[in-house]
């Protein structure tokens, strides 16, 4: 028995064993390798291997289909039940969707990913609206600001690609308890590997120091590279880790703060695109200035993000 199956929109841009995988769980690897050689399993009744990278609207062809051979279980997704003060806090925190992507403006004290079974997170939030929603990138718990969710695989892979590629440009805003040496400048630092100890990740970081005032510091960073926690950490190693930093600035006057950092600014191409946002900052953000008499004017810096570095 032949059976023709067409390659939705979905899966586009799929690498063919993980297509079958994701269609079948039954199979192996080694099933698939087997039947793509012997030609039992072809695209648009052409032979090909392993990793050939199907579109939406190929025509995958399995030849001799038993029902037996390629059997399929459903995936039981785990959902957590959301208080409706959650859903209402997401929802008011989008400030941008489309059909493959939504941007929120992330506030302080959720976790991006991997909440416990008594806290909810931002993909536990995502999962529940769509199990086809996925996160791009993360923010740490404490850190507030822009987040990009990819509504779709063939957008994650878009984002994955732009990340792998540096092509996403994004800047964060902090208060910093100290004043940098160098007012601008770029810090190569290499950071323990918590998954292994014994390896160093180089990090890239790009920063610049907007204002000061009262030994605090108002500072803009650029992250070149990925690491958790690595402007925390580079802030530290600037001597002026960031206010309300209870792991990296312990022992200062404003260890009762929550942590004064946001991801304020992100720039990317899309699909052709031009994509540009920018965060409202949280009120505890204002609110430490205000108590601070400090008189950092930042509209006049949020609104030149994009020709700051």
């Amino acid at each position: 028995m032949l059976k023709n199956i067409k390659v939705t929109t979905l899966d586009d841009e799929t690498r063919i064993d993980r297509w079958l995988k994701r269609h079948f769980t039954s199979l192996s690897q080694n099933f698939i390798e087997k039947n793509l050689r012997k030609g039992i399993i072809k695209v648009n009744d052409n032979k090909i291997k392993s990793n050939y990278i199907v579109i939406a609207g190929d025509t995958i062809n399995i030849y001799g289909f038993l029902e037996k051979n390629y059997s399929s279980s459903n995936i039981i997704h785990k959902y957590k039940i959301l208080p409706a003060e959650i859903l209402k806090e997401f929802n008011k925190s989008i400030i941008y969707q489309n059909s493959d992507f939504i941007i929120i403006n992330k506030w302080t004290g959720i976790s991006t990913q991997e909440g416990s079974k008594n806290q909810i997170s931002i993909d536990d939030i995502i999962k529940n609206l769509s199990k086809h929603y996925n996160l791009v990138h993360r923010l740490d718990k404490e850190t507030s600001g822009l987040l990009i969710i990819a509504k779709n695989l063939k957008a994650t892979r878009l984002f994955g690609k732009l990340l792998k590629e540096q092509k996403i440009d994004k800047i964060y805003i902090s208060l910093c308890h100290g004043i940098p040496k160098n007012l601008n400048s770029t810090v190569k630092l290499k950071i323990k590997d918590k998954k292994n100890v014994n390896n160093n990740i180089q990090t890239i970081t790009k920063y610049k120091v907007i204002k000061t005032q009262n030994k605090i510091s108002l500072n803009l960073f650029k992250p070149l590279t990925g690491k958790k926690h690595q402007l925390r950490i580079v802030s530290k190693y600037l001597n002026c880790p960031i206010v309300g930093d209870r792991k990296y600035n312990i022992g200062n006057n404003y260890y009762s703060e929550k942590l004064k950092l946001n991801a304020c600014y992100i720039k990317f191409n899309f699909k052709g695109q031009e994509f540009e946002f920018q965060s409202t900052l949280p009120s505890h953000f204002l609110d430490f200035m205000k108590k601070n008499k400090l008189n950092f004017k930042l509209n006049k810096y949020i609104n030149n993000f994009s020709q700051i570095f």
